[in-house]
């Protein structure tokens, strides 16, 4: 008998870049998890898997295949044809970040165990780069923590079933950097800014008197009502190309103020009964 269709999720990314973090994620969320099953046995294993736990599942595939990495986009070709749902999410990072992660471990490259930690992300990112092509998702998780990006990886995978598509409406601070995993980026600095009022300075845009300061102006609700139709547009025809989760990013200067009451009543407007959305302050608790 044929096995029935399942959700297949396949991690794969940089050494250092949280892939751990994220396979622990969807088992906590639910998903019969594999650290570094070799790919090639990937077809086997749908063969072989039956109902129960295992109608979600998800697998760690990185350099560690060695010889079997190259065979990867034909095993994902192959379990899609046979009727299952695949999607590769990549983790990524800057060789800043990935370095500093392996320099507080003290762990070697497993690409450069005798040489240079420089040596093996270089080597890594040629080695991962048709997978890094043929990834549904990119994550950049050079400005996460561990809990932002298990957050992320859950509300990307949530089983909560939603005809339209899963969108993550996030705030965030120029000051500290674009969101590198945004669709789509909107600046809302052309809005006057609450912290040049003392009383307001202080405070967040989840403070319903910083709120109304910034949503209470005929140009916010343009704004809103611009975007809103934007998004609907384009929704649809993002799905249609087939891609079914999408970041949205609002920016201000430090992410604290006009962003965050902005991103929340856009979430409030877009949220409905066929698109699961998520709420996501970056950086509204920093300095």
């Amino acid at each position: 008998m044929t096995a029935p269709a399942k959700q297949v999720v396949v991690i794969t990314g940089m050494s250092g870049s949280g892939k751990s973090t994220a396979i622990r994620a969807l088992e906590d969320a639910g998903f019969f998890c594999i650290d570094n099953l070799p790919v090639v046995l990937l077809p086997k294993l749908m063969e072989l898997a039956g109902g129960g736990n295992t109608e979600r599942m998800a697998l760690v595939v990185d350099v560690r295949e060695g010889v079997f990495l190259k065979d990867a986009p034909h095993m994902l070709d192959e379990v899609r044809r046979a009727g299952h749902q695949v999607e590769v999410l990549f983790l990524d990072s800057s060789d800043d970040s990935l370095m500093r992660r392996f320099s507080e471990t003290r762990r070697r490259h497993p690409l450069a165990p005798n040489g240079s930690v420089a040596e093996g992300i270089l080597l890594e990112r040629q080695e991962l780069r048709d997978l890094r092509e043929l990834a549904d998702q990119v994550i950049d998780s050079s400005a996460l923590n561990v809990h932002d990006l298990k957050r992320m990886v859950q509300a990307r995978f949530s089983p909560e079933p939603a005809a339209g598509p899963s969108l993550s409406i996030m705030s965030f601070g120029y000051r500290y950097g674009v969101p590198p995993q945004a669709d789509l980026v909107l600046d809302v600095r052309f809005l006057p800014n609450p912290y040049f009022i003392p009383e307001l300075k202080g405070l967040t845009g989840k403070v319903p008197k910083v709120a109304a300061y910034v949503l209470d102006r005929e140009e916010t609700q343009q704004f809103l009502d611009k975007v809103v139709d934007l998004c609907r547009f384009l929704f649809p025809r993002y799905q249609k190309e087939g891609k079914a989760y999408l970041t949205v990013a609002l920016g201000c200067t430090g992410g604290k103020h006009r962003s965050v009451a902005i991103a929340a009543e856009l979430t409030r407007r877009l949220q409905d009964a066929n698109t699961r959305v998520q709420l996501w302050d970056r950086d509204m608790e920093k300095e």
